[in-house]
């Protein structure tokens, strides 16, 4: 099976961003994805941004064209938000993003009307109508079919960090789980979803997706669910572990983190030297460490099983790393990063939100909607509920 790979710019950004539509006074999700999509239609077609449906009703993607800079493509991303709005606001809908929506049932939503969605939940039944997930995709271009292997490898070893700074999904159906990320551990239940398989080349990629195609269990390329995966249709390298972002500056920060690390990677590759790597093992339990604590995990930096606090290696690697985000454009989304490990990600402000309203998931999903546009501090907000 020959897939090809399609030629793209080295280390050019496209992003996606999955939002959830929630009415404005209860928090609840609504199904109005379709119909806002439709009114957009028109105004839209000949935007570099698109605005698309997902699998539930209640979500839209916003995606960005494709840029030669992070902020390129956040540019994108803010003029479709801003599209949206003129059709949400009047509906009085409000957007939002995390891994998970705090109090939300699964059984109380809808399922985009396309063959593909009805088709993943017969199949995959209970777990399938339970991704009420949402999340985001960072593509990153690689000019060379014969890199992507190793620098998925590579990427792997960096897993724990990216999924530490998104995590944003600590509550699920109206439950506190314990986790930083419940979305995933929850997302990794589907067939193809979860940890890349640890392939050396394009050749065994190909034969994968022979495998995979012959045996009925995908159709094609782009059923390859994987945290980080290769999209053969854009000649890039897809990073799919992240929560829902839920801020823009903060989906900026981790983006230009995927940029600054895959062309470092690439700079390696072109001077003949091995890229980091540790064992399957490793990875899989990195995984599971991030999503449980977020910022606080420590995890396994090298195959020798050193443990790192996720925070002290990571500022580490931006030390070694900030040239190249100079150079590639992206420093200031790059500085975001240190501000997510400062004031805490996501999942540790709804916690706060949470404690300080006496456990009132409301206040938590209004906190979300109030940061999605910018409003006021987390301090400003906590102090609220405390009058």
């Amino acid at each position: 099976m020959t897939v090809p790979f399609a030629t793209s710019s080295r280390s050019s950004v496209g992003l996606e961003w999955e939002l959830m539509l929630a009415d404005g006074e209860s928090g609840d999700l609504v199904p109005r994805a379709p119909e806002l999509i439709a009114a957009l239609e028109e105004s839209t077609a000949l935007e570099r941004y698109t605005v698309t449906g997902e699998l539930l009703t209640n979500t839209v993607e916003v995606t960005s064209g494709i840029g030669s800079t992070v902020a390129a493509a956040v540019d994108d991303i803010a003029d479709a938000i801003a599209a949206i709005r003129t059709v949400t606001n009047p509906m009085e809908v409000e957007l939002l993003c995390a891994g998970s929506h705090p109090f939300a049932q699964w059984y109380d939503q809808q399922v985009t009307d396309k063959t593909r969605y009805h088709k993943l939940i017969e199949r995959t039944q209970w777990w399938g109508r339970n991704m009420m997930i949402w999340g985001i995709h960072v593509h990153v271009g690689v000019e060379d079919v014969n890199k992507v292997f190793p620098i998925i490898n590579a990427l792997a070893v960096y897993l724990p960090h990216l999924q530490a700074l998104s995590a944003s999904s600590p509550f699920w159906a109206g439950e506190r789980t314990g986790y930083a990320s419940n979305r995933s551990l929850v997302f990794q239940q589907l067939p193809t979803a979860g940890l890349p398989w640890p392939l050396q080349d394009w050749a065994q990629f190909e034969a994968y997706l022979h495998d995979m195609v012959t045996t009925g269990v995908i159709a094609d390329a782009t059923e390859v669910r994987w945290d980080i995966r290769p999209a053969p249709r854009w000649g890039t390298i897809e990073v799919r572990a992240c929560d829902g972002m839920s801020t823009l500056p903060e989906l900026a920060a981790v983006a230009s983190l995927v940029q600054v690390l895959v062309e470092h990677f690439s700079r390696e590759l072109d001077e003949g030297r091995a890229l980091p790597s540790i064992q399957p093992w490793f990875v899989r339990e990195n995984k599971w460490r991030a999503a449980r604590y977020g910022l606080d995990a420590r995890i396994i930096v090298d195959s020798a099983g050193t443990q790192r606090p996720v925070r002290d290696h990571l500022r580490e690697t931006m030390a070694e790393l900030e040239d190249i985000a100079v150079e590639l454009k992206c420093a200031r989304e790059f500085t975001g990063l240190e501000a997510i490990m400062t004031q805490g990600a996501s999942y540790a402000r709804q916690a706060l939100v949470a404690d300080a309203a006496d456990g009132d998931l409301r206040e938590v999903v209004q906190h979300l909607i109030r940061e999605f546009r910018a409003g006021p501090t987390l301090r400003e907000h906590l102090a609220s509920l405390r009058r």
